[in-house]
């Protein structure tokens, strides 16, 4: 059964509007759409404002040495929502606009899930669902037993979290009390095929991350202010780490897109389709 928050951060998720760069970085995603012509569409813009935050006021890196063992580390375990991190690592000066328009090709640095030491900026090769957070309780680990400030942020997606492995490195995190470790969950409540109530439910999501050892908070994952607001508390207990619920609209933006299962992905996108992306925003 849903809770009673659950049911008024989704309601609030479902209300709230875009600002202007929530509105800006989707148009970017569009002219990268119309480069490459596919994509998990509604996968990216669940996770547009979480993105946007994690790196405009949270990670501390330098664009001039990202090789530093001092910098934080971003995951996005959810590979296939990578047309988010690509348009905000572009915008932050990452990597050339320009390359946005060959993504998908084949001479390009940009495909349908990210790689690392190929991308800038990307700290893992992800896609393969539930490896990023073995990863990333790693990279915390090794962070604390080197005495150095640097954290991660994972994202992982809420049907990702049927994978087993996604526990397994959950209750390493708790046992070695990563309060440098914070995991995002993108909880839009559908699945690469339907609604994750039909598929394999995974609520009560917060009960479950609380009973594996996380501090747990629920937030909007579309309102910048509740987005900004929990990063600057964390960790929310200096003897766990942290798992936040983000509560958002799969498709977000985007009228058409938005609660449909269908728009997970799409292959040999039209021109009139393209169009009414931009019609919509």
């Amino acid at each position: 059964m849903v809770s009673h928050t659950s049911n008024i951060m989704e309601q609030k998720a479902l209300n709230i509007g875009l600002d202007e760069r929530s509105r800006y970085l989707r148009k970017m995603v569009i002219k990268t759409l119309d480069s490459g012509k596919r994509a998990h569409i509604g996968s990216a813009m669940s996770i547009m404002e979480l993105v946007r935050v994690v790196y405009d006021s949270f990670l501390n890196y330098e664009i001039a040495n990202l090789k530093d063992l001092n910098r934080d580390r971003f995951i996005l375990s959810k590979g296939h929502g990578c047309l988010a991190q690509y348009v905000v690592l572009a915008d932050k000066g990452f990597f050339d606009e320009k390359e946005l328009l060959s993504f998908c090709h084949e001479d390009s640095i940009l495909g349908g899930h990210p790689e690392y030491e190929k991308i800038p900026g990307v700290e893992a090769s992800t896609g393969s669902l539930g490896h990023g957070m073995s990863i990333g309780v790693g990279m915390a680990l090794a962070a604390k037993l080197q005495n150095r400030k640097s954290r991660v942020i994972i994202i992982l997606g809420d049907g990702e979290t049927n994978e087993g492995s996604v526990w397994e490195a959950a209750m390493s995190a708790a046992k070695h009390k990563l309060s440098n470790l914070t995991v995002i969950i993108d909880y839009n409540k559908i699945q690469s095929y339907g609604f994750i109530s039909e598929v394999l439910d995974s609520a009560p999501m917060a009960e479950k991350w609380g009973s594996f050892g996380f501090a747990v908070e629920e937030i909007n994952g579309h309102d910048i202010a509740a987005i900004q607001n929990s990063f600057s508390q964390l960790p929310l207990n200096i003897q766990k780490p942290t798992a936040l619920i983000c509560h958002t609209i799969k498709g977000k933006g985007f009228s058409f897109a938005e609660n449909n299962p269908s728009w997970h992905h799409k292959s040999n996108l039209s021109d009139a389709e393209i169009q009414k992306m931009y019609d919509s925003i």
